[in-house]
């Protein structure tokens, strides 16, 4: 197949990540595969091109960006039209109202706030139409796009995200990480990655680690490109007295080595649509702490693989991850099936091959 996909950005994020590791997949499977995004710097322009997957900028006025889809897929001549995030998908259904823009196929990869403000879930029902299936990464956000963002059930696919765990392992060893982090080797270290965002909610998590002993630091890994979630952040961070112990790493491209440094990861988001960094997490074993919310119980059970606590209560928080890292032998062995159950649930080639399966159903 000739596979056209359009996502809103290609910064370093879950839905772009999943996006390279499907589209990269579905080359090695044969297909021809170009990707094109909407605004940004593109920083994982050169990861894609690696992989063999074409990428291709659609810059400039909101006016203009439907001509010039419409002639990217005048030119390619998709089979299919797979978009990713809202903006990316009102963009392919437009596109599609009198364009050789192939079968379109919608992505969904979180529960987007927006769709609870009736007018935009009214028109995205509208424009969803032109979607023959929406694929969701949850059963979460199955539901969830069916109630407010009006798309019959009928019409929807779940297909958990899929990660390929060996490529997922840390190249430099605990020790030699924490160095070059000037961090004490004995340190309790908690991690969070994630963009610095209102939604993965940080500001609980600062608050959290302040209720900590003072020898527990923690990784904040990931950027906000289009906001200054960053530098508030760091205010508060000060203002808590955490500027020795809150380390602001910013997008990082050794993530699984911070990981493999760590001794628990941490993220408290007020919503989820399932969170690829759990993925990443378990890849090497490292057991999670969450917010019981959205999709996360899909990802991680409490009690097994780790910890769920209810959200935006940093005192639960802050109890949890006291108790988690006083019990080393639980944290090794929630690791451990956490990996089990990534292995089971969340492989690659089936990820590759159920959204092919959906492509196939679009396609007949």
């Amino acid at each position: 197949m000739r596979i056209l996909h359009l996502i809103t950005t290609l910064g370093v994020g879950g839905a772009e990540k999943h996006l390279l590791m499907l589209s990269s997949g579905q080359v090695q499977r044969g297909h021809v595969v170009q990707v094109a995004y909407l605004k940004g710097a593109g920083e994982l322009t050169t990861a894609f091109e690696s992989k063999g997957v074409a990428v291709t900028a659609l810059p400039g006025p909101a006016l203009r960006l439907r001509g010039q889809l419409a002639g990217l897929a005048s030119d390619f001549r998709p089979d299919v039209l797979h978009t990713h995030l809202l903006k990316a998908d009102a963009l392919g259904a437009l596109a599609s109202i009198g364009g050789r823009t192939g079968a379109v196929i919608s992505s969904k990869h979180n529960d987007e706030r927006a769709l609870l403000s009736w007018p935009i879930s009214i028109a995205h029902g509208l424009l969803a139409r032109r979607a023959v299936r929406t694929i969701a990464l949850s059963e979460h956000v199955a539901q969830f796009v069916a109630r407010h963002g009006r798309v019959h059930p009928t019409r929807i696919r779940r297909v958990y995200y899929g990660v390929d765990p060996a490529a997922l392992q840390p190249r430099r060893d605990r020790g030699t990480v924490r160095r070059e982090l000037g961090l004490p080797q004995d340190a309790p270290l908690l991690v969070c990655v994630g963009r610095l965002a209102p939604q993965k909610d940080h500001p609980t998590l600062l608050a959290a680690l302040a209720q900590l002993p003072p020898d527990v630091m923690l990784l904040v890994v990931g950027g906000d490109p289009f906001g200054d979630g960053e530098a508030r952040l760091q205010e508060l961070a000060r203002r808590l007295g955490l500027t020795e112990r809150a380390r602001f790493l910013g997008i990082r491209h050794d993530v699984p080595d911070l990981l493999g440094a760590s001794d628990l990861f941490v993220l408290p988001s007020l919503w989820e649509g399932l969170g690829l960094v759990f993925l990443e997490a378990m890849a090497v074993e490292l057991p999670v702490v969450a917010s019981n919310v959205s999709a996360i119980p899909e990802v991680i059970e409490d009690g097994a693989t780790g910890w769920l606590v209810p959200p935006a209560d940093p005192v639960r928080l802050a109890r949890t991850i006291a108790a988690a890292l006083a019990d080393p032998q639980e944290r090794a062995a929630r690791g451990r099936r956490g990996r089990q159950w990534l292995d089971q649930r969340f492989g690659l080639p089936r990820m590759i091959d159920e959204t092919l399966a959906v492509y196939g159903e679009a396609l007949k």
